[in-house]
């Protein structure tokens, strides 16, 4: 929460103080501003932890894409190795049967870099849902503590009501961003 918005919050408790009838409508505000504080901390995790996951998949796609490499690279000397002529035949079968177990070796190796770049992306994608519900429900936390705030500067309760409604709509989008799969 910034300087401004804390100093805005105890000005309103200075105003709660000298008219009793606006201590309820303070200590929403109070509530609001810490739910606020805590859903935006916890959108910003989630969106930091999308791109950790991110930068993890980018690596995974490209040691997936090296492995590749070296699987082509090994299934094209092989390749050469059985259309050549050479004086030692033994040499060249040892050869390209090496380099062939070494292309499906390579081959193997990727199916598990495929799986793993795969869940990778899931668990990416699935904390970006979480950090744009958090980002949701700052919105809505955020709106309600404005109208609520327009409750001292006018005097007229439905304000406070309304603030109340879409701070608890806020929190329930909150929820939701904690426990989507």
């Amino acid at each position: 929460m910034e300087s401004e918005e804390v100093h805005e919050l105890q000005e309103h408790a200075e105003h709660a103080r000298h008219d009793p009838s606006l201590a309820p409508i303070s200590l929403t505000m109070a509530i609001l501003a810490v739910v606020v504080a805590t859903v935006a901390l916890l959108g910003h995790r989630a969106h930091t932890e999308e791109v950790v996951l991110q930068n993890k998949v980018s690596d995974q796609w490209a040691f997936y894409q090296a492995k590749n490499i070296r699987r082509h690279t090994d299934e094209l000397f092989a390749d050469i190795a059985s259309v050549v002529a050479t004086k030692d035949e033994a040499q060249t079968a040892k050869l390209r049967d090496k380099y062939s177990a070494e292309a499906a070796r390579y081959s193997g190796e990727q199916k598990d870099l495929d799986a793993e770049a795969h869940k990778l992306e899931r668990e990416t994608s699935h904390e970006r849902r979480r950090g744009d519900r958090y980002d949701l429900a700052e919105v809505f936390l955020e709106i309600a503590l404005v109208i609520t705030s327009i409750t001292l500067l006018s005097g007229r309760r439905v304000f406070w009501h309304l603030g109340i409604i879409l701070g608890v709509v806020g929190i329930a989008v909150a929820v939701t961003g904690a426990v989507i799969h």
